[in-house]
C-alpha cells in the first residue's frame, strides 16, 4: 500500500474507485458505444497502428503497477452505481516538485451533468490532502473546448500551450497546459465546486 491509495472518493452520486480487472465488461462496453466520440482526444502510438495500444488487462495491471509505485492512482468514475468513464492521476512526483497529471474521459450519456468537474476536483483534493501533492496539471487538445470548459469552470489557470505534446488521434497534437496549486485552493476544490456548480438534473 502507497500514500494515499488505494482511495474510494465520493461527492453526491459521483464516485472514483480504483480500475479493476472485473470492470472488463463493462468499461468495454462503454468505449465501444463512445469509440466515435472519443477517439479525437484518444492516446495513439507514435509507431502507427501496427505497434497496438495495451488490452484491459494490460492496461490495467500496467497502472496497478504504477499505483503500488506511488506513480499513478487509476480511478474509475461511476455515476449512480454505473461506470460512465476513467480518471487517471499519473505522473506523481515527489520531491521538491510534488505534482502530477490528471487525464480522464466520460461517457457521452452523461456529459454535461457536472460528473467530470466533480471527478476532478476529488482527484485533485485527494492529490493534495491525501498524497501531499503542491501542484496538479491538466494538458488538452485546444481543440476540446468542453473539456477546456471542465478545467476553466473549476478555476484551473491557462499556463501556456504546449506545441506537439502528445500523440493523439494518429499524431502529435498541440495541447493547452492548465494547473493548480495547493495553495490557490485553501478551503478545497470540491467545496468551492459545489457552492458555485448550476442545480443539474
Amino acid at each position: 500500500m502507497t500514500k494515499g491509495w488505494p482511495a474510494r472518493l465520493s461527492e453526491g452520486a459521483v464516485l472514483l474507485r480504483p480500475i479493476r480487472l472485473r470492470d472488463r465488461a463493462a468499461w468495454s462496453e462503454v468505449r465501444a458505444r463512445n469509440a466515435t466520440w472519443l477517439r479525437p482526444w484518444d492516446a495513439t502510438s507514435p509507431d502507427g497502428p501496427g505497434d497496438a495500444l495495451p488490452s484491459f488487462a494490460a492496461m490495467v495491471r500496467h497502472l496497478s503497477s504504477e499505483a503500488r509505485a506511488g506513480r499513478a492512482m487509476p480511478f474509475v468514475v461511476e455515476y449512480r452505481g454505473k461506470l460512465v468513464g476513467q480518471l487517471t492521476v499519473g505522473g506523481i512526483a515527489w520531491g521538491s516538485l510534488r505534482a502530477a497529471h490528471i487525464g480522464y474521459w466520460v461517457d457521452r450519456e452523461v456529459a454535461g451533468r457536472g460528473i467530470i468537474p466533480t471527478a476532478v476536483a476529488l482527484a485533485s483534493d485527494h492529490c493534495w490532502n491525501g498524497l501531499g501533492l503542491h501542484r496538479v496539471e491538466i494538458n488538452i487538445r485546444p481543440e476540446n473546448v468542453a473539456s477546456c470548459r471542465v478545467v476553466e469552470k473549476l478555476g484551473f489557470r491557462v499556463e501556456g500551450v504546449r506545441p506537439r505534446y502528445l500523440h493523439i488521434d494518429g499524431d502529435w497534437r498541440d495541447h493547452v497546459t492548465y494547473a493548480l496549486h495547493a495553495e490557490e485552493v485553501p478551503g478545497g476544490l470540491i467545496r468551492r465546486w459545489v457552492a458555485s456548480r448550476p442545480t443539474v438534473p
